[in-house]
């Protein structure tokens, strides 16, 4: 007998007992998978390997039916392009150009995908927008969304990024500034508000860069935003221009009363009406109110000037009459010492004794050095004090 494979054979030759073998198997009976084939998990049948001519080594493949595949190549027919490669042809996987930023990329047109690092672009080759390329990668840049686009670049031959357009008011490498007509206000810069009396030619800065007072207000304004009038001007009807004070006379009379307290008699005078640019104090100096209900806002009219220089007036006083108060007391004390320690003697004559006293003994705490310090003055052993004269001597 042959004991041919019933599945992969078709007959067998008596003489040579050779099976005939159907595609796909090999053997003497036939029993085996020929070339380019793999037998089939849990049957005898064979199957083909159908490995890919362009990316397998061969056309063999193992019992699973896997292929041996080139470099860059993948998949149990090594049909398709590994990680990293790209474009599967008749020859090969192409690697993907990434840059170093990326392991992967579109298997078909090799566009970079998942780029690392800050990176974008087909081949990583780009820095992501905020960033720019310097010789350590992509750094971010140093622009403020606030002040700037927040993108920036770096000039040929320059190691400084400047960003690439600053917002309104900002200004500088970095959009760090405030520009002309703005001033910094908690980190934002704010533009100047001076109520359009400055004149940017003649100064370029309009306010201070840090507070924001405005410099060289014109039309005869002034203030931290120009908004006064300068001393002997006054807004005129409109309100917008600063005008300067004039009294003009009208010819028409008016009648001014003025009454005492306590009285029904009424004083009427004719005078022409001022301008009303002039000020109260002088409406009072020409007009003066005795009344004394009008005191209090006679105190109000009084100037700021007059009012400094009357303090003022008043603290050199106080000053002056402390000062002499203090020179007072230390006179009296001079003298109340000197009272103290002047000597003072007493000296009584008797019959038989002479009585000596001081004036000392009758102050306490008196200085009574130096009272015996007389040379011609001697005290004796037993305590008394000889009085010595050109003529007597007298003992006490």
């Amino acid at each position: 007998l042959c004991n041919c494979s019933s599945v992969g054979s078709a007959g067998c030759n008596r003489t040579t007992g050779q099976c005939l073998c159907l595609a796909g198997y090999t053997g003497l009976q036939c029993h085996s998978c020929a070339h380019g084939f793999f037998p089939e998990q849990g049957g005898q049948q064979c199957q083909p390997c159908r490995c890919s001519p362009a990316g397998a080594t061969s056309d063999q493949c193992d019992h699973s039916g896997k292929c041996q595949c080139k470099v860059g190549v993948t998949d149990l027919k090594c049909d398709r392009c590994s990680e990293g490669y790209y474009r599967f042809n008749e020859s090969t996987c192409e690697p993907c150009q990434c840059n170093n930023h990326s392991q992967t990329c579109d298997s078909s047109t090799g566009t970079c995908l998942d780029c690392q690092e800050n990176t974008e672009g087909k081949h990583c080759e780009l820095c992501k927008e905020g960033f720019y390329h310097s010789t350590h990668g992509c750094q971010h840049c140093p622009c403020s969304i606030v002040a700037s686009t927040g993108t920036c670049h770096i000039q040929p031959g320059e190691s400084i990024p400047r960003c690439d357009k600053c917002k309104p008011g900002y200004t500088g490498l970095n959009c760090n500034q405030c520009d002309k007509g703005y001033y910094n206000s908690d980190s934002i810069c704010v533009r100047c508000k001076c109520n359009g009396n400055v004149d940017p030619a003649l100064s370029p800065s309009v306010c201070q860069p840090d507070s924001g007072e405005c410099i060289g207000c014109l039309y005869h304004t002034t203030g931290f935003h120009c908004e006064l009038c300068q001393e002997g001007y006054s807004r005129d009807s409109e309100g917008t221009n600063c005008t300067r004070k004039e009294a003009t006379l009208h010819p028409e009379p008016t009648e001014f009363t003025t009454s005492a307290p306590n009285t029904t008699k009424a004083t009427s005078f004719s005078t022409a009406v001022l301008n009303s640019t002039l000020s109260p104090t002088t409406l009072q100096t020409i007009f003066p109110i005795s009344s004394s209900d009008n005191s209090t806002s006679a105190f109000a009219d009084v100037s700021w000037t007059q009012f400094n220089i009357i303090i003022l007036t008043v603290i050199i006083i106080v000053v002056v009459l402390l000062m002499g108060f203090v020179g007072a007391v230390y006179m009296y004390r001079e003298y109340q010492n000197r009272k103290l320690n002047a000597p003072f003697w007493t000296i009584e004559l008797k019959e038989d004794n002479i009585s000596f006293s001081s004036y000392h003994d009758s102050i306490p705490n008196a200085d009574v050095s130096g009272l015996l310090e007389d040379d011609g003055n001697e005290v004796a052993p037993n305590g008394q004090l000889t009085l010595t004269t050109p003529m007597h001597n007298y003992k006490a």
